[in-house]
């Protein structure tokens, strides 16, 4: 039961995230979040068949733990008001969103603690904290690589950066993400107050 709780609330995260993105985008001068459907929460319009489905179900299935991702929320950089901050604006504001919905959740608890709800927003609280997180990790395509790229220099590493980003996540996942779990619950413990 708690693994259908958490598959649910890691795709109302990864929607709420990915809204996050393009209400951000719309508000820096950017309409094309909103142009193409996507300035919604309704969770047709970011869900991805491979990443916010298939691949959470096999991974819970197979490792009891699942990651999954929505559809990316297209904008075009060339509307917006500053070319340079304004993408890492963008990036910063899908974590941010988790992190919010984490700490309204985890007000909830604090308000009932003893009801049957406590549990199930626990495991929401632990989903968006470990969203939030994950996606701060400076490796392309992940949103903290915007802060990081901002500040490189134009240059072949920063091309090559971007080009094999995903391989380079996908081996961060596999060796070095169990790294992040202290951190992860760290802010759990603070933001559930135990």
């Amino acid at each position: 039961m708690l693994n259908i709780i958490f598959f649910l609330f890691l795709i109302l995260g990864a929607i709420i995230h990915e809204y996050a993105h393009g209400w951000t985008a719309d508000q820096l001068g950017d309409p094309t979040a909103r142009n193409a459907g996507r300035l919604t929460l309704n969770p047709i319009a970011h869900i991805d068949l491979f990443g916010t489905i298939i691949l959470p179900i096999l991974m819970l299935l197979s490792f009891g733990s699942a990651f999954g991702y929505a559809k990316p929320v297209p904008y075009n950089p060339y509307n917006l008001n500053n070319k340079k901050r304004d993408p890492v604006l963008i990036g910063l504001s899908g974590p941010a969103s988790n992190l919010m919905l984490a700490i309204i959740l985890g007000l909830i608890i604090r308000l009932f603690p003893s009801s049957q709800l406590a549990l199930p927003l626990s495991v929401g609280v632990f989903v968006n904290i470990l969203l939030a997180i994950f996606n701060l990790v400076p490796i392309p395509p992940l949103d903290g690589s915007k802060l990081l790229l901002a500040i490189l220099p134009e240059s072949n590493f920063k091309q090559n950066f971007e080009r094999y980003g995903f391989v380079i996540l996908i081996f961060f996942i596999f060796t070095l993400f169990q790294y992040l779990t202290p951190l992860i619950n760290f802010v759990y413990s603070l933001i559930i107050g135990i």
